[in-house]
């Protein structure tokens, strides 16, 4: 039964990244960011009341909020690296991630063996292999990199700075308290690019996305209309709402699969995410990648599985 969590977890992650990337290229990367994680909100806040309240408001907390003030920008980093780069390559990329989980343990004595060892390699490799030169396929930018690497740094931030919240057990409470911060950061973000220049900046981008992902995907992808327009917002907020139940939904089945098992198993299987991503780029958006860019998303996966392993 774990297992088939930590599966079901992987999936819906898989699911939210696909949905999140491909709503980040008709409309402004903020606004995805902040109306899913409203939605994911509305869910946990509900759960909690249902289950009697707030577990219990410990100084732990406070890692909740660091990790609610990290993830928004994590997330906008990594919708844009999806919209502006190929999915079969950013979402393995973002996997790596969980090296800073790891690095947190090295800071508090924990030794790496050597399949952590092997995996921090095979995951550099498939990082240098997934970006490097182009000559052929859908390109990856120096930008989409640098965005999707920061991404996942934000990410591996916001696990480990949850794992610190919850240890005494308060997971929906330190989730709640997560989300929170989640939209409110969001929400500045959001209102600062609406009222300056970064609002045409966000939507340009979301414009170049779509020009990009017509080139490297064929006439069907990136070629919605109205991006950012309040019509366009109305008719994404059910896709919205999705992303956001899939990502919350995947944190809490992902919770009960490594209280109901062994974490590492859990860990290892849920780690397979971006496969979901990276089939439905190919299946949907028809997006084209060389094989050695093949090869590096695929050593990146590896990578973050024997990290994940230990």
């Amino acid at each position: 039964m774990s297992q088939l969590l930590a599966l079901s977890a992987s999936l819906l992650w898989g699911l939210a990244d696909f949905g999140g990337g491909s709503l980040t290229r008709r409309l402004p990367a903020p606004t995805v960011v902040v109306a899913s994680q409203a939605a994911a909100t509305v869910v946990l806040l509900t759960a909690l009341v249902l289950g009697g309240g707030p577990y219990a408001l410990s100084p732990a907390l406070w890692y909740a909020v660091a990790a609610g003030l990290i993830g928004p920008f994590a997330m906008l980093a990594f919708y844009r690296a999806l919209a502006l780069g190929p999915m079969g390559v950013v979402s393995p990329l973002a996997t790596v991630g969980v090296a800073v989980p790891v690095g947190v343990g090295l800071a508090l004595g924990e030794r790496p063996g050597a399949g952590q060892a092997a995996g921090i390699g095979i995951a550099v490799l498939g990082v240098a292999l997934a970006g490097g030169p182009q000559r052929g396929g859908t390109a990856v930018s120096t930008r989409v990199l640098l965005l999707t690497l920061g991404a996942a740094f934000g990410f591996g931030a916001v696990m480990a700075l949850i794992a610190q919240a919850s240890a005494d057990g308060g997971l929906l409470t330190a989730l709640c308290v997560q989300r929170l911060c989640n939209v409110a950061v969001g929400g500045v973000l959001l209102l600062t690019a609406g009222n300056g220049r970064g609002a045409g900046r966000v939507a340009g981008e979301g414009r170049d996305a779509g020009a990009h992902a017509g080139a490297g995907a064929g006439a069907g992808a990136g070629t919605g209309t109205g991006r950012g327009e309040p019509g366009s917002m109305r008719r994404s907020l059910p896709a919205l709402t999705a992303v956001g139940l899939a990502d919350v939904t995947a944190n809490a089945t992902f919770a009960a699969a490594s209280h109901g098992g062994a974490p590492a198993v859990a860990a290892v299987l849920a780690s397979l995410y971006p496969v979901v991503t990276a089939l439905m780029a190919r299946s949907l958006l028809k997006e084209r990648l060389r094989r050695l860019q093949v090869v590096g998303a695929g050593l990146a996966v590896l990578g973050t599985l024997l990290l994940a392993a230990g």
